[in-house]
């Protein structure tokens, strides 16, 4: 089925996904899962109730109890999961993809991510088939559980709330369910929120909220120069991911906050194992042996990040693409507790943000993830390949292919969830070497 994609389910409605498909996936992901009550959420699209409903009809069916959590962040879902010790979880969200789009990420006991590799192929197929009989004589129940009292204690143990000070802060919900749990927050906390786009709105009256795109970040950027904001935060739609802008309204590349966070937590964890992507590595590797902890290197996307820290029981791992995951967090991704340890450290500090990073960025300038849509993939990274074969660089195939020329690398490497080819480029104390590289590679990539 063409929603079944490597990591989670995402399709256009209703064509590849609607309220069939997702009742099929109610009585498939029972069948997938160990005994137990089973979490179901969803997001602010105005489709997500109804496939809720759906998902948890065929739980019912299954004869599992459901515990709906209504509207919420696919971090709730997670926690929830975890937080009660049910058999798993079942988030609807297309988080930032179009508004003709919605999608499921689907969690086991633990809150384990079921991907491709561990489960969802099996729920696939018996989608597809469809074989599932008459429903149980015993349906299971739905349970109404919206307190979000435990998720909100558990998001401020990560900090010390008494070192705050009344910074102010430029929050950007992007009309999605972020703004929520910051109202939630705020009564605990001493800071000064400035809140644009902040109501829950499936129609997206500002766009969809995806801040990685250059285009969608002036939004957030001009709110903090305008209020003279210490810094300001932007979540995509589902709010797994969260994105910094310093005190000028600079967008802050997620990479450099993976060093940042990496050698925060190590302050309170020393000597403890940190997990990172392969698309930008210098300054992570950098931070963390710096500050007494080990790098440890893992192929892209939060299935395999989580695995890795699990079998390594890495402290924390990052992603450039603004992924922050926590072991105390049952090892999953969080766009709340990221930004609350940056307030901390600006708080305990007196630096700002741009400071704190000013270093980090003229050590290892980096490109940013550069996308390019190509006729042919393989094509274009042998043809990259071929170009640079004479220069001998140091290759690894982790994730994609990453060419590291001691001076500066790359990194090259199919998106697993669009079609298109990622770049990545980094150098040594040198932005115009970076510059010219990453000019030169985008000609190459171009044919």
């Amino acid at each position: 089925m063409k929603c079944f994609k490597a990591y989670d389910i995402r399709g256009r409605v209703p064509d590849e996904l609607n309220e069939d498909v997702a009742y099929r996936l109610g009585r498939a992901f029972a069948r997938a899962v160990g005994e137990g009550a089973v979490v179901v959420g969803y997001d602010i699209r105005r489709d997500s109730p109804a496939f809720a409903e759906a998902v948890a009809r065929g739980l019912c069916d299954e004869g599992r109890d459901v515990i709906d959590i209504g509207l919420c962040g696919t971090e709730e879902v997670y926690f929830q999961t975890f937080h009660r010790k049910v058999a798993g979880g079942v988030m609807v969200t297309a988080s930032h993809n179009p508004i003709d789009y919605n999608g499921m990420k689907l969690v086991r006991e633990g809150a384990r991510p079921i991907s491709g590799d561990t489960g969802l192929r099996d729920i696939e197929r018996m989608v597809e088939e469809n074989d599932f009989g008459p429903a149980v004589n015993q349906r299971g129940r739905v349970l109404s559980e919206h307190d979000k009292s435990a998720y909100i204690e558990h998001l401020l143990g990560y900090v010390d709330t008494a070192s705050f000070r009344p910074l102010k802060i430029v929050v950007n919900a992007g009309n999605g369910g972020a703004g929520k749990i910051v109202d939630l927050l705020d009564a605990h906390l001493p800071l000064e929120f400035v809140r644009i786009n902040h109501e829950p709105d499936g129609s997206f009256p500002n766009g969809i909220p995806n801040p990685l795109l250059p285009e969608n970040r002036s939004a957030t950027a001009d709110a903090v120069r305008r209020h003279g904001a210490d810094f300001g935060i932007a979540w995509d739609g589902d709010f797994d991911r969260c994105f910094l802008f310093d005190a000028k309204g600079e967008f802050i590349e997620g990479y450099y906050i993976v060093g940042l966070l990496a050698a925060q937590l190590l302050e309170k964890h020393p000597g403890s194992k940190i997990i990172h992507d392969p698309r930008l590595t210098w300054n992570t590797i950098d931070m963390v042996r710096h500050a007494g902890g080990v790098p440890i290197e893992s192929k892209t996307g939060h299935a395999f990040i989580k695995e890795r820290m699990r079998a390594e029981d890495a402290i924390y791992g990052g992603e450039m693409s603004a992924h922050h995951y926590f072991r105390e967090f049952a090892y999953c991704d969080s766009g709340m507790i990221p930004w609350l340890l940056i307030a901390e450290r600006l708080s305990k500090t007196g630096i700002s943000l741009a400071d704190m990073l000013a270093e980090r960025v003229a050590a290892y300038p980096c490109s940013g993830e550069i996308n390019f849509v190509v006729d042919d993939a393989k094509t274009a990274v042998a043809r990259v390949l071929a170009y640079y074969r004479n220069d001998s660089p140091t290759l690894d195939h982790v994730d994609g292919v990453s060419a590291d020329f001691g001076t500066w690398r790359f990194n090259l490497r199919s998106s697993n969830t669009e079609p298109l080819l990622r770049l990545n480029v980094e150098a040594r104390h040198d932005q115009s070497l970076m510059q010219m590289r990453t000019d030169e590679l985008s000609r190459i990539i171009a044919g």
